[in-house]
């Protein structure tokens, strides 16, 4: 009899138990707490029905199956209770776990492209400084040339260096998050004309001719002006760089609902579209070469230059166009602060 009680309650357990256990997988997949809570309640009901089975086959009077069955049901929201604060409990331990995790693996992540671009850029310094040396040893042992040459080409030298220090610096602030955006109006019609006459001295001496357009009305973003600045000019510089003397680079300013768009486009011949992404890396020039050529930054600027334009809500893209590539620095207009940038990735 005892044998006949036992077996007829381990088999309704267990088929209300493989009934429940299917549920709780079937809802784990959409909500873990949901889970949680339902296996304590199925582990009861497996036990009640093996409880009443047994009593029904052993004619145990209806009081006392009563009694059983209110004490399983007085069960059953306890055990729904605990299930759920188990289950906010592991739920909290595995999302600061997982954000742990995530927060290591950008850490790790900025730490490697830090080491990185700080290979690449006392690489790059290493050439300027070479010069400098050789110059100043010959000025010293009295082997310089006769023009007079050396001094001039020592100050371009050093100029280079400080071009690149000062990117690396920009570069750093922005990976780190520690730069400050002073915010104001910035009339960015007066931002792209400033960068088309600061432009003009290296496009005459690159023989690159450069020209600007702006709409009629006033287009406004709240911005820091200085850094903004930066990221026009570092544009403007890149897009002079490589374009061919009699080539042209242009710069547009337009405005389309909350969105200010100022382009840049050059005659740089065009990038093949698998390296199109990679322009903005930190140190890239499109070469195995590490070291720059002449007039060639450490590959800094763009990569700054995106950095200030996402740090203001923008961004800056790239897409071959016409004799070579025109870069795209979108601002969110005064007003739009927040908004998303269409085509961007703030």
């Amino acid at each position: 009899m005892i044998a006949e009680a036992a077996l007829l309650a381990a088999l309704a357990a267990v088929a209300v138990g493989t009934v429940g256990a299917l549920v709780v997988r079937a809802l784990a997949a959409r909500s873990l707490v949901a889970a949680a809570v339902l296996a304590p309640v199925v582990v009861i009901l497996s036990v009640a029905l093996g409880v009443v089975v047994t009593a029904h086959a052993m004619f145990i009077n209806e009081h006392d199956q009563a009694v059983v069955l209110v004490v399983t049901a007085t069960s059953l929201p306890i055990a729904a209770v605990f299930g759920w604060l188990i289950a906010r409990r592991v739920q909290g331990l595995m999302r600061a776990s997982a954000e742990e995790a995530a927060e290591r693996d950008r850490d790790r992540q900025v730490e490697e492209s830090r080491r990185e671009l700080v290979a690449w850029v006392s690489h790059d310094l290493r050439t300027p400084l070479a010069g400098i040396r050789a110059m100043a040893e010959a000025i010293e042992d009295g082997h310089a040339p006769a023009d007079g040459s050396y001094p001039a080409r020592i100050r371009s030298e050093a100029d280079r260096m400080s071009d690149m220090v000062g990117g690396l610096l920009a570069l750093s602030r922005l990976q780190s998050g520690t730069l400050r955006l002073d915010r104001a109006p910035v009339d960015l019609g007066d931002l792209v004309s400033d960068a088309l006459a600061s432009a003009r001295v290296l496009a005459d001496r690159r023989g690159v001719h450069v020209g600007g357009s702006a709409p009629a009305e006033s287009v406004t973003a709240s911005a820091d002006a200085g850094e903004l600045s930066r990221a026009l000019a570092n544009l403007v510089t890149n897009a002079l760089t490589h374009t061919d003397p009699g080539g042209r680079v242009d710069i547009s300013l337009t405005a389309d609902h909350d969105v200010a768009r100022v382009s840049v486009s050059d005659g740089c011949g065009g990038i093949p579209p698998d390296e199109l992404g990679r322009l903005f890396d930190p140190g890239w020039r499109g070469t195995s070469a590490r070291t720059p050529s002449a007039g060639v930054g450490a590959g800094l600027g763009l990569a700054v230059a995106r950095g200030i334009a996402r740090a203001h809500g923008g961004d800056v893209t790239v897409a071959n166009a016409g004799p070579g590539c025109r870069f795209e620095l979108a601002l969110p207009l005064a007003g739009a602060l927040g908004e998303p940038v269409p085509g961007g990735h703030p």
